[in-house]
Parts: structure tokens; sequence; C-alpha cells
């Protein structure tokens, strides 16, 4: 399944369903991916004074709680992980959404958002996420899976496992 790499706050946003477009300046070429893993990436978006109060005018919220929300509750939040999940529905060059910034704009649905968010590379653009990365993501993170060969065969079993079960 691919997964699409977006800067924080904006990723907390879709998974939670607050922001129901992801605006790209550029156009996927071919058909668009339907379901995709939402990426936070490493890169924290530049939020000036403008942008917060846009953020607090489109979440129907005062300002300052914006702005405390942004800049001291979400910023310490995931980033470098995949956190959840959501439908490409449509690509767009105009839109009603009060998100949409344009020139396109990918219309979200079904978002899902991660309890435990998963360590992950992102990298620009639509990328693919294998199981196998997945489970080294999940299980790298402390319980094991080192890059040794007996973790490698773990890794292996489990992948078969649950590539048959799907």
């Amino acid at each position: 399944m691919k997964a699409l790499s977006i800067r924080q706050p904006w990723a907390w946003l879709i998974v939670n369903g607050y922001k129901d477009i992801e605006n790209r300046s550029w156009a996927l070429k071919g058909g668009l991916p339907r379901r995709v893993y939402v990426h936070a990436s490493q890169t924290w978006a530049i939020l000036s004074k403008d942008t917060i109060v846009s953020v607090a005018e489109r979440l129907y919220i005062r300002v300052d709680i914006a702005e405390d929300w942004l800049v001291n509750q979400l910023r310490p939040q995931c980033r470098g992980a995949l956190i959840g999940e959501v439908d490409i529905v449509a690509r767009v060059t105009e839109s009603d959404s009060q998100w949409f910034e344009g020139p396109y704009g990918y219309v979200l649905a079904n978002p899902v958002s991660y309890e435990t968010p998963i360590p992950y590379k992102g990298s620009l653009g639509f990328f693919e996420v294998t199981l196998r990365q997945r489970l080294r993501a999940a299980f790298g993170a402390g319980t094991g899976i080192s890059g040794r060969r007996s973790d490698e065969t773990l890794l292996d079993r489990l992948v078969a496992c649950w590539a048959g079960s799907l």
C-alpha cells in the first residue's frame, strides 16, 4: 500500500477527520491510490500567525486556543511515523472545501487514526510501504528485529504467516 508524507499539524488533522482535502502543487500521473497510509513527516509545517488564525476559523475555535494547541500540545506529537490511513477519492483543481488552496487537491474520506504510531522513514510524494517494511518498523523499535540472521528468519515467518491470512 502507498503512503503520503504530510507535515504536522496537517497529518493529524487528516487522520482525525478535520481536514478533508490535501493540497499539492503537483498532479499524480496515472490513477490515484485508493487507500493510503498517512505518514507524519519529520518536518513541522511553518505556521504563521495568519495560518493559525485560518486553522482556528476552520475548526471554529478561538485563536489563542488554536495557537496553544498547535504550538504547545500538538507540536511535540509524533513525527516520522505512519499515524493512520485515509481514502483518496478524487483529484480536483477546484473545491468548496474550506481546506482547498490548490492548485491540486486530493479529496479525502474515511480517515483512521492509529492509537500507536509506527515509526517509519518517509519519502517525498507517494511511496510504497511493504508488509516487510511495516513489520521491521513496528518490531524494530526495541522488540528484537535487529538485523541479525535469526531476526530475519523471524521476520520471514511473520511475513509468510500474515500474507497467508490476507
